[in-house]
């Protein structure tokens, strides 16, 4: 067994001894987050907590954050996206720690026109650094009905799902040199102008005239090993989190799952920075060589 192997399942070990795993179940956004930007005519809930829409207009976007502060865990939300035209908008939904050094795994809605397809962003940021962009098209039309979209991180690896199909996986080489994220995160879910990037690389802007422009957000289920103090945002002497058992804690990638990953990327993966020198313009990052 590897050094990394040995390093990971220790650290596994000590955390499923602390506690018990945390479950809060998506039946009431108005308890489980807060506004972080915008106002309540921009994050909207509806009366009975299940259903939350972020609207983008002139005057403002919305992000909201969640009250809960964790290490590892597997988020999932249903997400129905700005049906109609929509180039320049970004629609997010990703887990984020505090501070401007942020460790962060990003799924990101980048808008087009309707009889366009959107763009799924992907991204990994470690201590404020990103720049690990992977993006797909869909095989399905987002912008019609909802959809699932999870993120499950452990020590082991992170990995993004489509309605249970896995797009995307980032593993842990913390012992070969490579930074991973392992500071507290809240869940964050926005919509917001991105149009400095976010269609055609920033050729095509907001068209002001099709708004509102509104996504909505259901069902949020978090199970993950919660944070109960984070004064020294993670750096191991001032919080505590608690973890169990759930089978998401140790889970990599199966064999059929190996075969879905591979089939999106075969026919929807359209840039990546391990392959695309315009990404990654100061060469591969190590961990290409890897994976």
């Amino acid at each position: 067994m590897g050094a990394t192997s040995k390093t990971i399942q220790l650290f596994a070990f000590l955390l499923i001894s602390l506690s018990s795993v945390h479950l809060a179940h998506g039946n009431n956004f108005s308890a489980q987050f807060e506004i972080a930007w915008g106002d309540s005519e921009h994050a909207k809930v509806s009366e009975d907590g299940s259903v939350l829409s972020l609207t983008l207009d002139q005057s403002s976007g919305a992000r909201l954050q969640s009250h809960d502060m964790y290490q590892y865990g597997r988020l999932d939300m249903l997400i129905k996206l700005v049906p109609h035209n929509s180039q320049g908008t970004v629609t997010t939904f990703y887990p984020s720690s505090d501070g401007s050094d942020q460790d962060e795994i990003d799924f990101e809605f980048l808008g087009n026109y309707a009889d366009k397809e959107y763009v799924l962003h992907t991204n990994v940021w470690t201590r404020g650094t990103g720049h690990r962009e992977q993006q797909f098209r869909l095989w399905f039309d987002p912008r019609t009905d909802f959809h699932n979209y999870s993120i499950l991180w452990n020590p082991f690896n992170i990995i993004w799902y489509v309605d249970d199909t896995p797009v995307r996986v980032f593993r842990n080489y913390t012992a070969e040199g490579i930074q991973y994220p392992y500071l507290p995160m809240r869940t964050l879910v926005s919509i917001w102008n991105g149009d400095s990037w976010a269609t055609d690389n920033g050729k095509t802007k907001i068209d002001y005239s099709q708004a509102p422009f509104t996504s909505w957000y259901a069902n949020y289920t978090e199970s993950a090993c919660m944070v109960t103090n984070s004064t020294d945002n993670g750096s191991g002497s001032g919080w505590s989190p608690d973890c169990g058992t759930n089978p998401w804690f140790d889970r990599t990638l199966s064999s059929e799952e190996m075969n879905n990953l591979t089939w999106v990327h075969d026919n929807y993966m359209i840039a990546n920075y391990c392959t695309d020198a315009y990404l990654s313009p100061n060469g591969f990052p190590p961990e290409c060589y890897l994976s």
